[in-house]
């Protein structure tokens, strides 16, 4: 059973994500305060004993009723919209990544400034040890460094995949023979996981996406230790 801890959203990992969730206590707290305008409304209503049945209009009252919601759907749009654009700035990035979906597992391509690339497979459940997620443990993660402009391409090799990490606020579909953009930037270190949300077959519930942000020496060091091994 989830604790309440577990029913809100994740921690945000990115300056999007953050934003995201500023965004969703905005919307909540306008539909709560609705709510209670409604749920008071209903209740003067069913309780007052001055019901004047001959009402047959109020030209106020209609005017108010009509204005104030489209005073709360601009004040809903207007963050939307800054949000939407926000999530598709792209400026100068600085590392561009490569990822391909395949049925069912990812392949990561890093070529701006090294010839790295490498599969991505979640971990069998023989093989994962204490402390690692079950089903979402991959044998292969994708090393990141934090503060970074990072520009992703997603695109699939078969059939449509989605490429998502629910922490940093990144959703997006890889099409065959389409390729898609995002901007991604992780604000601090740590792992974060994710799975394909896109219906891709039988095994599309066994995509896992593990992004590990380090900081940008270790990633250095990372690059020319996978440079090594090829």
């Amino acid at each position: 059973m989830a604790t309440p801890a577990q029913l809100g959203l994740l921690d945000a990992a990115s300056p999007v994500m953050e934003e995201m969730i500023y965004f969703h206590d905005h919307v909540m707290l306008v539909v709560i305060l609705i709510t209670c305008l409604i749920f008071y409304s209903m209740v003067v209503l069913l309780s007052t004993k001055y019901i004047y049945r001959f009402l047959t209009d109020g030209h106020v009252v209609e005017t108010v009723w009509t204005i104030i919601p489209a005073v709360i759907l601009v004040v809903v749009a207007l963050p939307s919209l800054k949000l939407l654009y926000l999530t598709d700035e792209l400026d100068s990035p600085q590392l561009t990544i490569k990822t391909v979906g395949h049925q069912w597992y990812w392949s990561y391509e890093y070529t701006d400034y090294y010839d790295i690339e490498f599969d991505s497979y979640m971990l069998p459940i023989n093989d994962i040890v204490p402390g690692d997620a079950r089903l979402l443990e991959v044998d292969n993660r994708v090393v990141l460094p934090v503060d970074t402009s990072i520009r992703m391409l997603v695109t699939a090799a078969d059939v449509i995949h989605a490429w998502t990490v629910p922490a940093l606020g990144l959703k997006m579909d890889a099409v065959p023979g389409r390729l898609n953009q995002l901007a991604l930037q992780c604000s601090r270190v740590g792992t974060f996981y994710g799975q394909c949300s896109e219906i891709c077959g039988a095994n599309h519930s066994f995509m896992p996406i593990v992004v590990e942000a380090v900081p940008v020496e270790v990633f250095e060091s990372w690059c020319g230790m996978m440079l090594e091994s090829e």
